[in-house]
């Protein structure tokens, strides 16, 4: 077959990355509602967390991710990461002009919003709370309200690294939901993309009548709309409807997608020189 019969037309293409495994949890809701789509996933888990790491390294591994996906033909950018958004998502869109880019931010409003005593909480890494982006929302959106912010430092690090029953996340769960708790807080915001997959433990934490909010869903809606208007180009029909890489472990990303997703995958390492 010659490469031009082996290329299909008119098929979206979207690009996801993430400092690990966490933006797993965003492509069953992403494929839910863009079922035709093909899927890019970028974990850089070589590199995670990037809740640990300094602006200036968060832009540079987001730019050249980002510039892989535009290569492999995504047409569309999915910042699914709150850190990476927070660092580099202007930084991504003045170098891809043109391109539709959509980034993650702790869902503070639908917190807010739910709450019933005033008192919300957002777990998230610390260099997603300490950027200007999310200082910014916190003070057009929290008003008068109280707002606690809790800095989970390991957390995400402890998901990507470790087993979801592992006593020592359960752990580290608990030390990042009990100021909360004390807080009165009955409404929390996950701010990281790896917290979902602990959900069950962070629920359990905080205790009965907290509601917590993951915005996956409404990060999913926003990428449907955004792709409304495009057209899709010309991908290689051998491509994996919805193929996976990591600069990490490719059996740990393998696991992870196989408990998270019930659709077909294919799962690799991404190039060596990324």
């Amino acid at each position: 077959m010659n490469h031009a019969s082996s290329l299909v037309p008119e098929r979206l293409c979207i690009g996801v990355f993430d400092s690990g495994v966490g933006g797993v949890s965003l492509l069953a809701p992403l494929r839910a509602l863009l079922p035709d789509a093909r899927i890019r996933y970028l974990a850089d888990s070589a590199h995670a967390p990037y809740g640990e790491r300094d602006e200036a390294a968060i832009v540079t591994r987001s730019l050249r991710i980002s510039e892989h996906l535009v290569a492999a033909g995504a047409q569309l950018l999915v910042v699914a990461c709150n850190t990476a958004t927070a660092a580099a998502v202007t930084e991504l869109r003045r170098v891809h002009p043109g391109r539709p880019i959509v980034g993650i931010e702790p869902g503070l409003k639908p917190a807010l919003a739910r709450s019933r005593n005033g008192r919300v909480g957002v777990m998230a890494t610390a260099a997603t709370l300490r950027s200007a982006r999310f200082r910014a929302l916190l003070a057009r959106e929290a008003g008068a309200r109280q707002v606690h912010l809790q800095a989970c430092v390991g957390l995400a690090a402890a998901i990507e690294h470790g087993e979801l029953d592992d006593p020592q996340l359960a752990a580290t769960v608990e030390r990042h939901c009990r100021p909360l708790r004390e807080a009165g807080v009955d409404t929390v915001a996950l701010g990281c993309t790896h917290y979902p997959f602990a959900r069950s433990a962070i629920e359990a934490a905080l205790g009965p009548g907290v509601e917590v909010v993951d915005t996956s869903e409404a990060v999913a809606a926003q990428v449907a709309r955004v792709a409304l208007p495009l057209r899709g180009a010309a991908v290689n029909a051998e491509m994996p409807r919805v193929l996976l890489e990591t600069t990490g472990e490719v059996a740990r990303l393998r696991r992870f997608a196989t408990r998270w997703l019930a659709f077909e995958f294919q799962v690799d390492a991404a190039p060596a020189d990324l």
